[in-house]
């Protein structure tokens, strides 16, 4: 039981990890990387880039040589160590070191923040930029550009002994605006509901899920804010009435909760899942891990799917060339292969 609790929290460690060292300040990763970026065309409609494709990973042009900061979205960890170990052989004097905000929680909107004062040379972000964040940066002399990477699924771990076969995206609703209380309700057990999820000021996806999928100006009253995915997971794990959601990837290989399966509002009786079925559980999860539910989320039968954007600062400074140069790094046939080995899905 020790080992499969081990392996439950494994992935998300990392998150963690990152709150511990923002408490002692700016905690950092270093990894090595040197030469140039693709050229990009820009969406005067919403400010989201399209680079042009590229061949493989070591034939992105005008890679600066440099250290570079980079951090925000704790959904991107599980890219970080295949994705730089690439980039480190290939651009030995490209260098990229990952920063944690030296007193609050790492997430999407603490990285922007962090690229707009200067902190950071390009971010990483789990939903688009927002209005005021777009006009901070334009009566500072610049823009902010967002490009599209990759795809990624939101889950929802439950017990997994709650006993239902799936949840519609208007049950999920209901959940965290507080309109229900009780799994009864939902028909499931009679059992109180605890809804549990990160604060959307800081998280990526807890932002997202508010305004995307939620719909709603505020979480319910019901909903408790946790620190990080590993608090979300052993609330859920202790509590039967439990529900958190967080990336796919950092829910589906999990071992010790259940992904439960969603259905659109369009199909309420069609529960599709954000994993691979089967199911796997105790020894035969450790032995061989749930993956993402690969065909659902391009194919869009799976209902919360999301894009990963880079972000970059746009002001002809050798941080927007770096963060170019990163981003057509990922976009390229290489790097696209890597985003999939991570658990998410390629946008090419």
């Amino acid at each position: 039981m020790q080992q499969q609790q081990t392996k439950t929290l494994m992935v998300i460690t990392l998150a963690g990890l990152g709150l511990v060292g923002g408490v002692f300040g700016l905690l950092t990763w270093v990894v090595g990387g040197g030469g140039g970026s693709a050229p990009v065309a820009t969406s005067d409609s919403d400010n989201t880039s399209i680079p042009a494709p590229t061949n493989q990973l070591k034939d992105i042009q005008n890679v600066p040589q440099g250290l570079f900061n980079y951090g925000g979205s704790t959904t991107w960890i599980p890219v970080h160590n295949p994705v730089n170990e690439v980039i480190a052989s290939t651009f030995p004097e490209f260098q990229l070191r990952y920063t944690l905000p030296a007193t609050e929680a790492p997430g999407s909107g603490t990285g922007i923040q962090m690229l707009l004062d200067g902190q950071l040379s390009f971010s990483e972000s789990s939903r688009s930029v927002k209005d005021d964040e777009y006009q901070v940066a334009q009566q500072r002399g610049y823009s902010l550009e967002q490009i599209p990477v990759a795809i990624d699924g939101i889950a929802l771990a439950v017990h997994p002994d709650l006993g239902m076969e799936g949840l519609t995206v208007e049950q999920v609703q209901a959940i965290y605006r507080g309109e229900v209380s009780n799994w009864l309700e939902l028909g499931g057990p009679d059992l109180p509901i605890s809804a549990y999820s990160r604060s959307p000021e800081a998280a990526g996806t807890a932002q997202y899920f508010l305004e995307a999928i939620i719909d709603a100006p505020a979480y319910g009253e019901n909903v408790t804010f946790v620190g990080d995915t590993t608090t979300g997971l052993r609330q859920v794990l202790s509590n039967r009435g439990g529900i958190y959601y967080a990336s796919a990837p950092e829910i589906v290989n999990q071992c010790s909760i259940y992904a439960i399966p969603l259905a659109s509002q369009n199909q309420p009786d069609n529960f599709v899942p954000p994993f691979t079925a089967p199911w796997r559980t105790g020894s035969e999860c450790l032995d061989n891990e749930n993956t993402v539910n690969e065909t659902g989320f391009r194919g869009g039968e799976y209902p919360l799917t999301r894009r990963l954007f880079v972000i970059v600062k746009a002001d002809g400074d050798t941080d927007e060339m770096a963060g170019r140069a990163y981003a057509n790094m990922l976009l390229s046939p290489e790097g696209q292969s890597l985003i999939e080995q991570s658990g998410f899905i390629g946008v090419r």
